[in-house]
């Protein structure tokens, strides 16, 4: 590790050795994003099908536009007010400038909003166009099955190149530019990505499951038509929904997964090895751009492979094993054989860094392969627990809900006791040092998200599939053969989005997990600012993770009512907005009568208008849950209180976001299996169970479960941010007690004020409650941007 020291800040600067290593990882980001814009132009190059089809997939293309657009103008508010507030709140521990660390998270924050806002719109932007190109490739008579699939993956390999790209190249540019202050300035830029996640996965969740919902009840269940049958209204909005709730909120989503994730490995590895633990993480990340080049690229249909899953698999897990190889290499080549060779090291261990560093990785990588695997085991039509849902339609929509909950709580406790074997694993690798093993699982984090490229393809991969089969329905120009294949695709789209979901989840909870442990890291670093001598801080951070304290017992509740608030929230949403799009639909048939012999056009422009004004609405109070919930909790019953309101949170966010995640996929699958004729086929009352429990489980899979993933990282954030101001505010300083209080009781004002005014509005029943086209699901505001198709 040698070389001269350069550009020297405060306590921390970085080698001529490391410091090229983070300009070549910054280098490596920007080949990722010149990838990603090559795959765009061979996809968009690709057949578009007959005049009817593009027509119909511009419909869509111009309903998620104008959506994202609203939905981003929304937020823009949110990130101004953020900034301003970011700059207020104190930092500690800063090696240069203090004014100059605040500009910089505060400018940081923006960039990580911006970038997960890019990641979501361009790869929605480009899903809106692929699903015409895959429609066509179907239609082809030879190669049609390979061709589609191969548009369809490597359209979500785009999205993946972008999330690594732009997720490393913002990490790498706040290392070279801030060095020893670059972990203050990441917390910035982690939080503006998870920020943005959260508001884009719950604004675009609830447009998407409520047109699913109002469309499958009204089309399927009240007038026995296909799911894509253009004489539905809700059709255009149901793919519309796909792509800013499935395409532009998960993107989002595992963006800021992969974010946070690295920025807690960068926070963490200084704080364990110096610069050292600056620059392994990015070298890391560095290696799953590598990965993820090779990951899509390998994705190859076979004509012997039963479905596209299993060439899925086959990469994903090619891919996997590849990584594990590159990272040891990488990891023996770069680390020292002792922590005697760090030079900023603040750890005293025996054990080899080399092989903590590689065990790590591999655990995260094995563990994100052991998900994937359980994961397909209870969502995958061809196995037995979605078997079990298909078979329970003969008795009725009843046994399907039941038995679809089960195996969502099932599957919740393993996906549950794999991450903790996970955590936990890592966390030994750390021995007596807490740091250490607190490094060792963010590590385990930025292993599992080596393959994050491939991830991302593959939940794209989904929505862009089920778009394409319902361009080709409504379009109503494709042949039979062609048809199959995109009803396989279809049906292997629904398993890699659950798939995804629950490595999501898992990396959520490594993430929260280091992010917790710089949380109790940093009210050390407070508490020796508020002036606590060194022999006492570490009794009082002890005292501070006590459960057995009724205030931080309090704060384990609270934070664990929190995920079920917030999930509720989420699924009334949908409730609400499905059921006015159930009322404009109905009343669409009944007054359109040509709509049903094809004379009539139905006014596709009425239900997205519906979505959209309602998803905007209604995002707002989870969103304000989320961010105020830390801030009344920390302010109000103190920085213990606020330790245990993290742990609860992460514990019961983690069995409830793989229960919905799970229990909504293996619904749909069941919907899937029946579609496919058994137990009656389509139109049977096999059939119509199915669908009830699928509209069930849509705001489940689709809206609540994923958002889960960014809310707890967004809590963890936001509470790592205003410790300091906590600590200050709470320990040995009665005059700041009004304050603290004043601060508390706002916030949680803040909360119940959003909560009431979400509960007092009204659910549409009728046609007067539909209104003029949906004021039921949200006020009476009639300004909106109508699209039609």
């Amino acid at each position: 590790m040698s070389g001269t020291l350069v550009a020297e800040s405060g306590g921390l600067s970085l080698t001529g050795a490391n410091l090229s290593y983070a300009i070549i990882a910054a280098v490596i980001a920007l080949v990722a994003l010149g990838f990603a814009a090559a795959l765009s132009r061979a996809v968009l190059a690709a057949g578009t099908g007959t005049t009817r089809m593009q027509e119909i997939s511009g419909a869509v293309q111009e309903g998620a536009s104008a959506y994202l657009l609203r939905q981003f103008r929304t937020l823009a508010i949110f990130v101004v007010i953020a900034f301003v507030l970011l700059f207020l709140l104190p930092v500690h521990d800063t090696a240069g400038s203090e004014l100059g660390v605040k500009i910089g998270r505060s400018i940081f924050f923006v960039v990580g909003a911006v970038f997960s806002a890019t990641i979501g719109g361009l790869g929605m932007a480009l899903a809106t166009r692929a699903n015409l190109r895959v429609a066509a490739a179907a239609r082809e008579a030879t190669g049609g099955r390979e061709a589609a699939m191969k548009v369809a993956f490597r359209t979500g390999g785009v999205v993946g190149f972008l999330t690594v790209g732009l997720g490393l190249f913002g990490a790498a540019l706040v290392v070279v530019i801030f060095k020893g202050d670059a972990p203050t300035v990441l917390e910035g830029f982690g939080f503006g990505a998870a920020l943005l996640a959260m508001f884009m996965r719950v604004g675009g969740g609830i447009f998407t499951k409520a047109a699913d919902v109002g469309a499958d009840l009204v089309g399927k269940v009240e007038q026995g038509i296909p799911e894509d049958d253009p004489r539905n209204a809700a059709t255009i909005a149901d793919n519309v929904g796909d792509n800013v709730g499935d395409c532009a909120g998960m993107a989002a989503d595992l963006f800021e997964s992969y974010a946070v994730t690295l920025v807690a490995a960068l926070i963490l590895g200084r704080a364990a090895f110096g610069e050292e633990g600056l620059v392994f993480p990015l070298i890391v990340s560095g290696i799953g751009v590598i990965i993820a080049i090779i990951g899509v690229f390998i994705t190859r249909l076979r004509a012997s492979d039963r479905s596209g899953l299993t060439a899925i698999n086959r990469a994903f897990y090619l891919s996997a094993l590849i990584s594990a190889v590159l990272v040891a290499i990488a990891s023996w080549a770069y680390l020292p054989d002792s922590f005697a060779g760090f030079a900023g090291a603040t750890v005293q261990s025996d054990r080899d860094p080399r092989l903590v560093a590689i065990g790590a990785v591999v655990i995260g990588i094995v563990l994100a392969a052991a998900i994937q695997a359980l994961t397909g085991y209870f969502t995958e039509t061809n196995r037995r627990p979605v078997q079990d849902i298909g078979k329970t339609s003969l008795t009725g929509p009843a046994t399907v809900i039941l038995s679809g909950i089960s195996i969502g709580l099932e599957s919740a406790v393993y996906s549950a006791l794999l991450i903790g074997a996970g955590v936990f694993g890592a966390f030994l690798l750390g021995g007596s040092s807490i740091t250490l093993s607190l490094f060792a699982v963010a590590l385990a984090g930025t292993g599992l998200l080596t393959t994050v490229g491939v991830i991302v393809a593959m939940d794209t991969f989904g929505p862009i599939s089920d778009n394409a089969q319902g361009v080709a329905e409504m379009s109503g120009e494709i042949d039979e053969a062609g048809a199959r294949t995109l009803t396989e695709l279809d049906a292997v789209g629904n398993t890699t989005k659950a798939i995804t979901k629950g490595i999501a989840i898992a990396t959520a909870v490594l993430a929260a997990t280091a992010l917790f442990g710089s949380y109790t890291d940093t009210l050390g670093t407070s508490y020796a600012d508020a002036g606590i001598s060194p022999e006492r801080v570490g009794g009082m951070i002890m005292d501070a993770l006590n459960v057995a304290n009724p205030r931080n017992l309090v704060g384990l509740i609270v934070g664990a009512a929190v995920v079920f608030l917030f999930s509720g929230l989420a699924i009334n949403a949908v409730s609400r907005s499905a059921g006015a799009v159930v009322m404009e639909v109905r009343r669409q048939f009944r007054t359109l009568p040509g709509i049903m012999d094809g004379s009539q056009r139905p006014e596709y422009g009425k239900v997205v208008d519906i979505c959209t004004r309602d998803a905007q609405r209604e995002l707002m109070t989870p969103g304000l849950l989320a961010i105020m919930a830390p801030i009344a909790v920390g302010f109000g019953l103190g920085p213990g209180a606020l330790a245990s309101y993290l742990a609860g949170a992460i514990g019961t966010g983690t069995l409830m976001a793989v229960f919905l995640a799970n229990s909504g996929g293996a619904w749909d699958n069941a919907k899937k299996l029946v579609e496919d004729g058994a137990y009656g086929g389509k139109g049977s009352d096999a059939h119509a169970a199915t669908v009830i429990g699928d509209t069930v489980g849509d705001p489940f899979k689709d809206t609540a479960g994923p958002a889960i993933n960014p809310l707890i990282k967004v809590m963890n954030l936001v509470s790592l941010l205003i410790a300091p101001a906590v600590v200050a505010w709470s320990v040995g300083n009665d005059k700041n007690t009004p304050l603290r209080v004043a601060v508390a009781v706002i916030a949680a004002l803040i909360i119940v004020l959003a909560v009431v005014w979400s509960k007092r509005k009204p659910i549409a029943m009728s046609d007067a409650d539909a209104g003029d086209g949906g004021a039921s699901a949200g006020g009476t505001d009639r300004e909106s941007e109508p699209v039609t198709a």
